[in-house]
């Protein structure tokens, strides 16, 4: 795997785009989210359907077309500089095929961040845009709001990221010792085996540091994701997997022997507790980069800056 494009970071008073491309955000939510935004200098404006919510799906933030149309529009803004996304939830796979690429191509690198369902649009814009994006906390997450770890590291990698070109597991967790380097990729595992054969899915993490976290899923169906994975061939010759967060899914014993029953045998070092995803205080990720996995330090170390 090759490293994609770094997108330019953010200065102060850049403008950035709040999208929902999957779930419906509460107002008072979106609100406190913009209030971080705007202390940290940034001019954030938000999408027509931000607040929006389908009439019969109430689980989605209006409809497909609406919610790609919002994404769409703000990337394709040259005034914007990132895109923020307000919260994942589901629906970024009902919309994704409707995106223009090549309008979004042609509006050039820009900074994609969020995480969870987003997990789908971090996979088409490498597929299909070769940028870095960002895996990290929603702009009107709970977590996000109320944790400053949470605000301190994305805003870091937004306007400073060389100070946090490394990000140790806390506390050091390796489930197999080693080193590798190699691209990183992945997101939010229920999401990576529900993409499988779709247009914008990596074709496979051959030579990629993988990454992966979930929210909410039993042992047993963490293992059929993980089994799924496996079968499909997405992980063969996969460099190193780096693991995050676990919240809601059981007690992490029985979370940690299915990892290792079904990641072990790989032959690859594999590192847990990173920090991101949807555990307190998620730090934010950059797929796309070159980096380097050690086991013995516990620590994930970037070539270069996620943004240029």
């Amino acid at each position: 795997m090759n490293p994609l494009v770094r997108p330019p970071r953010l200065t102060p008073g850049a403008r950035v785009a709040v999208v929902a491309p999957s779930g419906p955000v509460p107002e008072e939510r979106l609100q406190a989210g913009l209030d971080i935004l705007r202390g940290w200098d940034l001019d954030p404006v938000v999408t027509p359907h931000v607040l929006g919510r389908h009439r019969e799906l109430g689980y989605l933030a209006g409809t497909d077309a609406q919610r790609a149309a919002d994404l769409q529009n703000a990337w394709c803004d040259p005034s914007v500089a990132a895109v923020l996304c307000a919260r994942g939830g589901y629906g970024a796979q009902r919309m994704v095929d409707l995106l223009d690429w090549t309008a979004m191509r042609a509006a050039g690198p820009k900074v994609l961040a969020g995480f969870s369902d987003v997990t789908v649009l971090h996979q088409a814009f490498a597929t299909r845009l070769g940028l870095v994006t960002l895996y990290g906390p929603a702009a009107a997450g709970v977590d996000f709001l109320k944790n400053a770890r949470a605000q301190d590291h994305l805003r870091a990698t937004l306007f400073e990221p060389e100070s946090v070109r490394t990000v140790r597991a806390t506390p050091p967790g390796v489930l197999v010792p080693g080193r590798a380097r190699g691209v990183t990729l992945g997101g939010c595992l229920s999401l990576l085996a529900s993409d499988l054969g779709t247009p914008h899915a990596h074709p496979g993490a051959r030579g990629g540091l993988l990454l992966m976290e979930d929210v909410g899923e039993s042992p047993y169906r963490l293992d059929r994701y993980l089994t799924q994975l496996l079968r499909s061939g997405r992980l063969d010759g996969v460099a190193g997997i780096a693991l995050g967060s676990w919240e809601g899914c059981g007690p992490y014993e029985e979370v940690r022997a299915v990892l290792a029953d079904r990641l072990g045998g790989l032959g690859v070092p594999v590192v847990e507790e990173f920090g991101f995803g949807h555990g307190p205080g998620a730090l934010t990720i950059p797929l796309g980069l070159t980096g380097e996995l050690d086991a013995r330090g516990a620590t994930l170390t970037f070539d270069a800056p996620a943004l240029s």
